[in-house]
C-alpha cells in the first residue's frame, strides 16, 4: 500500500498506538501533529490521502483544522477521532466533509475498516472533481466556438453552419483547435 496518512491528536501515546497499527498494516504515516495549527502546516508539507484527526485538541481544534484542510485540498479524506459522541461534533464533522468519525478508546477492526472506507471515497471524490474540471472546460471552449459563430455570422452574413464549417475549416489547416481559433475570433482588438 503507497496510502498516505497523517495523524493528529494531542495524546502522543494516542498517535503512537496509530501509528503502530497503521505501519502493521502496510500504511505509510509521514507525519503527525498535536494540534490544528501543526495539522495544517503538515498537510501543506505532505498532501496525504487521508488525515485521522482528533477533534478536542489545544490552540486550535480538530474541526476547525479540518475544515481549512478541506477547503484548502490539502486531503482527500478526514477521519475524526474523539473520547465524545455528541450530536454537535457528529454534526460538525459531517457538514465539513469528514468521511468517518470514531470514538476512543479505538478498536483496531473498526480504524482499519474506516480508513479503507475513507480512503476508497476519497479516491472516488478525486475521480469526480476531476471530471468535472474537465467537463467545465469543455463547456466554457463550447461557449467560445458557439460566441465566435455568432460573430462570423453577423460580421459574413453566413449561416449557423456556415460558421461551424469554417471554424472547422481554419482548426484544421491552421492545426489549432478549434477552441483556439473561436478565442482569437472573439477577442476585442
Amino acid at each position: 500500500m503507497n496510502e498516505r496518512i497523517v495523524i493528529v491528536d494531542d495524546e502522543p501515546i494516542t498517535r503512537l498506538d496509530i501509528r503502530d497499527i497503521l505501519e502493521q498494516a502496510g500504511y505509510q504515516v509521514v507525519g503527525e501533529a498535536g494540534d490544528g495549527f501543526e495539522a495544517i502546516e503538515v498537510c501543506q508539507k505532505e498532501k496525504p490521502d487521508l488525515v485521522i484527526m482528533d477533534i478536542r485538541m489545544p490552540l486550535l481544534d480538530g474541526l476547525k483544522a479540518g475544515k481549512r484542510v478541506i477547503e484548502e485540498q490539502l486531503t482527500k479524506s478526514i477521519v475524526y477521532l474523539s473520547a465524545y459522541s455528541d450530536d454537535s461534533d457528529t454534526e460538525s464533522a459531517g457538514r465539513i466533509g469528514a468521511v468517518g468519525y470514531l470514538v476512543k478508546p479505538l478498536s483496531e477492526r473498526s480504524l482499519l475498516t474506516t480508513i479503507q472506507v475513507g480512503l476508497a471515497k476519497g479516491h472516488h471524490d478525486e475521480q469526480l472533481n476531476k471530471k468535472v474540471k474537465k467537463l467545465s472546460v469543455k463547456l466554457e471552449q463550447r461557449k467560445v466556438i458557439e460566441r465566435a459563430k455568432g460573430v462570423l455570422m453577423d460580421e459574413n452574413q453566413m449561416t449557423e453552419n456556415d460558421a461551424y464549417k469554417m471554424l472547422r475549416d481554419l482548426s484544421m489547416s491552421k492545426r489549432r483547435p478549434m477552441s483556439d481559433i473561436a478565442e482569437l475570433i472573439v477577442t476585442d482588438a
